[in-house]
């Protein structure tokens, strides 16, 4: 499980053809003397399974079903990418339940300066809408968020300066593909609501 917590902004180093998809090697100096073979750690908020580590970096497989439903099909050699290592049972829970499983991929359709921060209107896919609410939690790019505003089938992020400087939304821009998880709870709770009907 993750919190949205982005611990450090990395770089893909390089992206090599594998079996059935891709594999990509990310510098991580911060993450990655913590992982292990085998650990998970979540890559724009797509949990991924290390496969090597390095000292500064680590190795992780990416399949066709994963590069299908997230943008980490458009990651090129020197893209920045959100990373963050799973949360310890100990640790402070600072952001919302994340599960690294993402629902469906958005587009950015605005970005407006405010103050030294920025506004973001991201479009959101049909099949997610109900599980968007204002004031509710939303996973963009492995960033934990607060939906501030819904607008015609898309919402509105306010992002402080520090959210713009230590993860990938500071280099986001009208066009751009982001990774969307909705709130697991609203999800278990339609689900329960179905059984009951």
């Amino acid at each position: 499980m993750f919190t949205g917590i982005v611990e450090e902004k990395g770089r893909v180093t390089r992206i090599l053809p594998a079996d059935q998809g891709i594999r990509i090697e990310v510098e991580g100096p911060l993450v990655a003397p913590g992982l292990a073979v085998g650990d998970s750690i979540a890559v724009n908020g797509v949990c991924l399974t290390v496969v090597e580590s390095m000292p500064t970096g680590f190795a992780a497989d990416v399949v066709k079903e994963t590069l299908d439903r997230t943008n980490l099909g458009t990651l090129q050699s020197g893209s920045s990418v959100d990373l963050e290592r799973p949360m310890l049972a100990s640790g402070r829970f600072d952001g919302h339940i994340v599960q690294g499983h993402v629902d469906g991929v958005g587009r950015v359709e605005r970005v407006m300066p405010e103050g030294e921060g920025a506004r973001m209107t991201i479009s959101v896919p049909g099949a997610l809408e109900r599980f968007v609410v204002e004031k509710g939690s939303v996973t963009v790019d492995g960033v934990s968020l607060t939906i501030a505003r819904l607008v015609e089938r898309s919402f509105e992020v306010a992002l402080i300066p520090h959210t713009l400087a230590v993860s990938v939304l500071g280099e986001r821009s009208p066009g751009d593909l982001v990774n969307l998880e909705v709130d697991v709870i609203a999800k278990y709770v339609e689900r329960l609501l179905e059984e009951r009907a």
